[in-house]
């Protein structure tokens, strides 16, 4: 993993091996952002999509373990409990031609991945919410 900034823009580049939400944390912990856009392309051949089942208030997971392009890596970055909290979707497309997608769970690029993190001049938090079972933003 390398990245280099931009005043509010980070290019983030993900080798082999490296997990993508973890790599996006580092960044985010390291540049100390506190809110921020997220978006991405690349490839993946380890990964983990959930798509949330709202009466289980829980997450219905997909593992695919076959190599995917993905065409969209988006998400944000905001704040819970003072650390980063990252949010990322998706969608990624297998040798069959089908895509697939949802919120990503876990990821590990397999060849390379190339993110643009572009940060908010402010910040956003987030709070749980029990009636729906997610983590809100909180302005």
């Amino acid at each position: 993993m390398e990245y280099k900034r931009f005043n509010s823009v980070i290019a983030l580049r993900l080798d082999k091996g490296d997990d993508i939400a973890a790599s996006v944390y580092k960044v985010a912990e390291k540049e100390k952002v506190k809110a921020a856009t997220v978006s991405g392309i690349g490839a993946t051949d380890n990964f983990t999509v959930g798509v949330f089942d709202i009466g289980k208030k829980e997450y219905e997971k997909f593992n695919f373990f076959t190599n995917h392009e993905i065409n969209s890596l988006t998400g944000n970055i905001t704040e819970k409990d003072g650390k980063p909290y990252i949010h990322l979707h998706i969608t990624a497309t297998g040798s069959s031609g089908k895509v697939v997608g949802g919120h990503l769970i876990k990821g590990v690029i397999s060849l390379t991945g190339e993110i643009i993190i572009t940060v908010f001049d402010g910040e956003i938090t987030r709070e749980f919410d029990g009636t729906l079972g997610i983590n809100r933003w909180k302005f």
